[in-house]
């Protein structure tokens, strides 16, 4: 017997804060349009393959354009630095919601290892 994935209750997208609101039975998560660029599903991000993965960065200002479901199973995420390839199943938004801290933190880690950063060499405003 499979458990369903919850699905959110409602879903609502700021623009101006530049997240993405999920509201689930036990509460409400907001994604922000960076945290969602990163952890995109689409195989730009993740690579063709187990390791693979391309790490994202200079990502600290990116934004949403647009959301959109994708059948029953999925939201398609269009972000303003062109990239809206990935497809965020249910499943994988509700873990994203329910996992951000401890995946921030190991890709915050990540950036540090890899010498990289949030704002790609731009300097941080504010």
């Amino acid at each position: 017997m499979s458990t369903a994935v919850p699905l959110p209750s409602d879903i609502k997208l700021h623009l101006k804060s530049r997240t993405l609101e999920l509201i689930y039975a036990d509460g409400s998560f907001e994604l922000t349009a960076e945290f969602l660029r990163v952890h995109s599903p689409s195989a730009e991000v993740r690579g063709h393959g187990i390791g693979n993965g391309i790490l994202q960065t200079g990502k600290r200002h990116v934004g949403i354009k647009g959301v959109e479901p994708a059948g029953n199973y999925a939201l398609k995420i269009s972000f303003d630095d062109g990239h809206d390839s990935g497809l965020y199943t249910w499943e994988y938004l509700h873990d994203l919601a329910h996992n951000q801290a401890d995946y921030w933190q190991r890709y915050l880690q990540q950036l540090d290892a890899a010498g990289a950063s949030r704002d790609n060499g731009l300097i941080a405003r504010g």
